[in-house]
């Protein structure tokens, strides 16, 4: 399996951006995917996934302002990302993994695949 996160940029407080992550190499409906972000000494962090029946979570921190999204035609995951904040720069991952169950949506470990990060950075 391959991933090909694409979308970050910089952009001020307020605004709006929307990553992508391309997958290849496998039967994309049946992998859950999931986006992740690390900021500068800071540890990774979960920020949303959508298991492959299509149900999604979100971290805390960005509900309400982010919406994970996925084309299954096109083989693509996206990430809405609105109202966007300083805390929220990071540079972001995308993971994929077949057979993740519902409790282990959240946690790195479960991914076996993973992208390129995409840099995000928000601007006060």
């Amino acid at each position: 399996v391959q991933l090909q996160a694409s979308g970050g940029g910089l952009v001020q407080a307020g605004g709006s951006l929307r990553l992508s992550c391309a997958f290849s190499g496998g039967t994309f409906s049946r992998y859950s995917m999931a986006w992740f972000r690390q900021a500068p000494g800071k540890e990774r962090e979960s920020v949303a996934a959508i298991k492959w029946t299509g149900s999604t979570i979100y971290a805390d921190s960005v509900k309400g302002r982010f919406t994970m999204s996925r084309d299954i035609a096109k083989n693509t995951v996206y990430l809405q990302m609105n109202s966007l904040i300083p805390e929220d720069t990071a540079l972001y991952y995308c993971a994929a993994s077949a057979g993740i169950i519902t409790s282990t949506m959240t946690s790195a470990q479960a991914y076996a695949n993973w992208g390129q990060g995409t840099q995000v950075t928000v601007s006060s």
